[in-house]
């Protein structure tokens, strides 16, 4: 994967609220670290890559927004794809650039840009309050993105996601989440799991696979996006890339966080689907390069 140097960062994408505190409402979920770690990863990752916010307080609450000023001149410098935040935020401009052809190319909408919201231990949402251990979310109800960036170091230390490309596919799944906002598919399944809770689980489960199916899509399509002066934003995305992509996807397959923790399979709680799940729906995606061929509602998964 080689991003492009001359792609301009569109640091207005990103809200900067690091360091800035997230407010004391709602009950955060803590991420504990030593031999309790991996009990917090689980709870971390049934809620990482989610749409919905599930687990947090539900309190009216958008935290603000963030000062962009230091990130805004991080990004303009010539080594700006050095750096983390710079990086994450040109992944943040492929995919938007992306879904502003494809979803009314697809499926006859216009997209609305969401923003991402970067924070470090906590951070207030429309959703609730949450800390760094419910890792990355989708909160349909403010319509952003809320990352912190040292995520990336519990994908790739504890689960051995360490590929570059894991980075753009936990955004781009992120983003899935916010096209089924726009589409009605996330208000759909919400309504549908309080009418049958029984099958919420199933519900969870094939949302989270569409999530992937859309990430997939958007990396077929990827080395295509540009920045607002037409520079092209990826100079390549090899089958290597991929691999990390469909790795990472395995890693965090609700099977493979449980036999981690060293409990029993019990696929009556799965929330986001087998790791073989996963990966089947991100590289259906990508083989295609069509979201038209993410219907994860109809049939098997």
């Amino acid at each position: 994967m080689e991003l492009n140097e001359d792609a301009n960062v569109d640091t207005s994408q990103v809200e900067d609220r690091r360091g800035a505190g997230g407010g004391g409402r709602g009950m955060p979920i803590p991420l504990p670290s030593g031999k309790g770690g991996w009990i917090g990863l689980v709870v971390a990752l049934l809620v990482a890559l989610t749409g919905g916010g599930l687990g947090l307080n539900a309190v009216t609450d958008d935290g603000g927004g963030g000062d962009n000023t230091a990130l805004e001149q991080k990004c303009s410098t010539d080594n700006a794809l050095d750096q983390l935040d710079c990086r994450n935020t040109l992944y943040v401009n492929s995919i938007q650039a992306y879904w502003q052809t494809a979803l009314p190319e697809a499926f006859g909408k216009a997209y609305q840009p969401s923003d991402t919201v970067l924070f470090s231990n906590a951070v207030s949402t429309g959703c609730g309050s949450a800390d760094s251990g419910v890792g990355p979310f989708y909160c349909p109800a403010d319509d952003h993105v809320y990352i912190d960036l040292t995520f990336y170091e519990v994908l790739a230390q504890q689960l051995g996601a360490s590929g570059e490309f894991a980075q753009p596919y936990v955004l781009a799944h992120e983003y899935g989440h916010h096209v089924q906002d726009l589409l009605g598919t996330e208000a759909q399944v919400r309504r549908q799991q309080q009418r049958d809770p029984d099958n919420a689980n199933e519900l969870s489960v094939r949302m989270e696979l569409q999530a992937d199916c859309y990430a997939g899509a958007w990396a077929k399509n990827a080395v295509g996006t540009t920045d607002a002066s037409g520079q092209k934003i990826f100079t390549s995305i090899t089958q290597q890339d991929i691999q990390e992509g469909l790795d990472t996807a395995a890693s965090i397959g609700d099977d493979t966080i449980q036999k981690k923790t060293g409990g029993r399979i019990d696929e009556s709680s799965f929330t986001h689907g087998t790791s073989a799940q996963r990966q089947r729906w991100f590289g259906k995606g990508y083989e295609s390069g069509d979201p038209k061929s993410c219907d994860t509602f109809s049939g098997s998964i």
